[in-house]
């Protein structure tokens, strides 16, 4: 029997990742998506803009917020009679990348809530709603001559509880990091 022949034979092969793109992270489908949308919100809407997590969940996040910030910047390159319809598009389609959460924002809104005198108190906007405008209105035009690129993952570490390794992930060209620059 030749020594290499289970190297050579057709069922070696099934155990090919092909076709396999990312990771499962152990959660299924649904879980997996919403906790990439919930990391998205908060790179976002980080008043530091970085985040500190898992090095396999910063390698999943990234491509799917660098997406998503490519949107926004298509938006911001727009010109003409259709600009603006086509903004709105972009803007749905980059909604989907974090959790929308108004479905209770009319009934939160409605002018019969409270009690009847008292002032009304402002309806908040969730999270995924701020995002999608900061990504608009701030990270598109910050990003507009940048192909690419938008983050930067660096590894930390081990956590010690559970050994699992650590990493950064953050928005380049932050403030913070423009005014070490220059200084």
């Amino acid at each position: 029997m030749n020594p290499l022949s289970f190297i050579l034979s057709p069922l070696s092969f099934r155990y090919m990742r092909h076709l396999k793109a990312h990771r499962k992270l152990g959660r299924t489908t649904e879980h997996r998506m919403s906790m990439l949308r919930n990391l998205a919100t908060s790179l976002i809407n980080a008043d530091k803009e970085y985040i500190v997590t898992t090095v396999a969940k910063a390698k999943e996040l990234r491509p799917f917020v660098e997406k998503a910030i490519t949107l926004a910047r298509k938006a911001k390159g727009l010109s003409g009679d259709t600009a603006k319809v086509e903004e709105v598009h972009l803007r749905r389609q980059a909604a989907r990348f974090f959790h929308a959460g108004n479905s209770t924002f009319k009934e939160a809104s409605s002018r019969f809530r409270g009690k009847k005198g008292e002032a009304k108190e402002p309806i908040e906007r969730t999270a995924g709603v701020k995002a999608v405008q900061r990504l608009f209105d701030e990270l598109g035009t910050r990003y507009q001559t940048r192909n690419g690129g938008y983050t930067r993952i660096i590894r930390l570490g081990r956590r010690s509880g559970d050994n699992a390794e650590l990493a950064v992930i953050e928005l380049v060209d932050s403030a913070r990091e423009l005014a070490a620059k220059s200084a």
